[in-house]
């Protein structure tokens, strides 16, 4: 499990999951359509580890030392950058970090490892949130107490909010994602006023001396002022929501291929899934709550072909918001028999649950897509082999939908807070990608039948140019035939 050593907050506290690609010519795809249409669903592979999927449209955001030359960051982009080993640039952090240390946020960090700073110039009416992802080398080594803290400082070292995560007792390299953010609250003095804020990045440990940078991850998100001021109350306690642990749904899984990354997290919906894992990969897959509604998951590890031995927190479920923030997780040990892992319960979607004052209640602020985030340990393959092995996500959504606060605009990116039209979720056959009954028909069907008709229309269409050629040729050579008869008659 990815240990919190503590959240802090000074002031009171999306693309298709799958694509078509049309490539070649006419023939070519018709005959393409033709095989995937008569083969029915193609099987799901496993991969081997993959590395961690950066966004597509990621942008580079050089570290910097200090706050002098400390690249900006605009919301609804997405950087890659990298935090340096120990001894990569201690002594210019140090010479920076008598300007920072004045002021009451002492804006040092946690400790003595390496600091990666990056600037943003913020307004006075929008909340701001910043997720970092920091990704170790692949079979690194590392130690219990390894991680990043992330903190959101003003210009006078005034820390807005921190936020920490270690890789913990199985010390497996796997993404650890921690969060900062400057939030407005009524009646709070800290952080309100718009001006430069700075993200701090931290390498966190008890010997903090690896050498290797690590690659970071950084998803700045604006969320809108609402258009009436909202309460500021404490949210319902769990007596007024269903806090009963849900039972998880029983049903035939349904292949899936989890995404390397956030942004290419597969999307899924209430049902079960099966998916294969390797030992030290990290599946990613999102599920799109609205206001009021209610997420519970459940992951099942498959038995391994022999038993030797026992892997503590051998595989871990971790629940994120849209922001990346972390609510909630379990983590389980494996000795090679199945084995299971359930989220606790957590509250429905509200907007007040952010005046919670602890979580998992303060982080399910937000309706729009959040992550299940799947790692099986490296340490699994040591013991009983490198698999793949079987994983099965069973996800259930209750609650009812509610009226969105009334945000007094858009947020950065356009609909970010929005649950929208889902991602489509791979058919499987008696049940629609949207949940519809069997026999209705599916959006994989629909678009395979379009593209059999298209493919059809098109090839009759050549078929019938091809015959109007061949029928104007032998009309030719018949009336040159004749011609040759009128001239050279027979006796």
């Amino acid at each position: 499990m990815a240990r919190r050593t503590g959240r802090k907050a000074c002031t009171g506290r999306g693309a298709a999951a799958w694509r078509a690609v049309t490539r070649g010519t006419t023939v070519g795809a018709v005959l393409g359509v033709a095989a995937a249409v008569s083969s029915g669903p193609a099987a799901l592979a496993a991969p081997d580890v993959p590395a961690y999927a950066f966004a597509d449209d990621v942008r580079s955001a050089p570290a910097a030392t200090g706050t002098t030359g400390a690249v900006r960051l605009e919301p609804g982009a997405t950087y890659r950058s990298s935090l340096p080993g120990a001894g990569e640039s201690d002594s210019e952090t140090e010479g920076d970090g008598g300007a920072l240390g004045q002021g009451q946020g002492q804006g040092q960090g946690q400790g003595d490892g390496p600091r990666a700073y990056y600037r943003l110039e913020l307004d006075g009416s929008s909340n701001v949130y910043v997720s970092v992802t920091a990704v170790p080398r692949a079979g690194a080594t590392l130690a219990v107490g390894d991680g990043i803290s992330v903190s959101v400082q003003d210009a006078d070292s005034t820390r807005c909010s921190s936020d920490s995560v270690t890789v913990g007792s199985s010390r497996s390299p796997r993404p650890l994602t921690a969060w900062g953010a400057r939030e407005l609250r009524p009646g709070k003095g800290l952080c309100q006023k718009s001006g430069t804020y700075y993200v701090v990045v931290e390498r966190t440990g008890d010997d903090v001396s690896g050498a290797d940078p690590w690659e970071l991850e950084l998803a700045p998100v604006s969320e809108a002022p609402l258009t009436k001021a909202a309460a500021t109350g404490a949210p319902a306690a769990p007596g007024t929501w269903d806090s009963a642990t849900p039972t998880p749904p029983v049903a035939e899984p349904e292949p899936v291929r989890g995404g390397a990354g956030f942004t290419g997290a597969a999307a899924v919906e209430q049902g079960v899934w099966s998916d294969e894992i390797v030992p030290g990969q990290t599946l990613f897959y999102k599920v799109p709550l609205d206001w009021g509604r209610q997420l519970s998951a459940t992951v099942d590890l498959g038995s391994a072909r022999k038993n030797s031995g026992y892997v503590v927190d051998a595989l871990d479920l971790t629940l994120y918001n849209p922001v990346r923030a972390d609510v909630q997780d379990a983590s389980i040990g494996y000795g090679g028999s199945q084995k299971s892992a359930a989220l606790p319960p957590v509250p429905p979607v509200r907007y007040a649950n952010r005046y919670a004052p602890t979580d998992p209640t303060e982080s399910l602020r937000f309706a729009g897509a959040y992550y299940l985030v799947v790692h099986l340990a490296g340490q699994v393959a040591d013991r009983f082999g490198e698999g793949p092995y079987g994983l099965t996500l069973r996800v259930r959504v209750g609650g009812s939908t509610e009226a969105a606060p009334g945000y007094a605009r858009r947020s950065v990116p356009r609909g970010f807070f929005d649950v929208g039209a889902p991602d489509p979720v791979p058919p499987a056959a008696g049940r629609t990608a949207l949940g519809g009954a069997p026999g209705a028909g599916t959006s994989g069907d629909d678009q395979a039948m379009k593209a059999v008709a298209v493919g059809g229309i098109g090839t009759g269409s050549l078929l019938l140019a091809v015959l109007g050629v061949w029928t104007l040729a032998a009309r030719r050579r018949a009336a040159a035939q004749m011609r040759v008869s009128a001239q050279n008659p027979t006796a």
